[in-house]
């Protein structure tokens, strides 16, 4: 099956072997997406909530380079350093994503790039 490489400038460069998105059928791919300011190059608040929405940004700029939205989200996965910042990506998430909402993993890692807080991935519909 084809696949399509999805680029932007309205979320950050992919930092090693890898691509924003990738598309096949009527799928989109999303790379894990850190809080990184796409101007900046920079790691984009302190906070979890800062990160998390951030991260959500980034996300939806791809997802919208790609022909989709997060409305078309399918799956997401949300992986955070310490699981006590479990009702804050919560919080954050819900300002973003809408009922039906899709399928979700949260998890907690020991680290993650940059040393951020939050990374989140996404596969969705186009």
């Amino acid at each position: 099956m084809k696949k399509e490489i999805v680029s932007t400038s309205n979320a950050p460069a992919a930092v090693g072997p890898y691509s924003q998105a990738v598309i096949t059928g009527d799928l989109v791919f999303c790379s894990g997406q850190i809080p990184l300011n796409p101007e900046t190059g920079t790691v984009d608040g302190n906070s979890i909530e800062a990160q998390t929405r951030q991260c959500l940004k980034n996300l939806k700029a791809v997802l919208e380079a790609a022909g989709s939205s997060l409305q078309h989200a399918v799956k997401v996965n949300i992986y955070i350093t310490d699981m006590k910042d479990f009702p804050a990506v919560n919080g954050i998430y819900a300002e973003y994503f809408e009922e039906p909402y899709p399928a979700r993993a949260c998890v907690q890692v020991a680290a993650l790039p940059l040393g951020v807080m939050v990374e989140i991935e996404a596969v969705a519909r186009r």
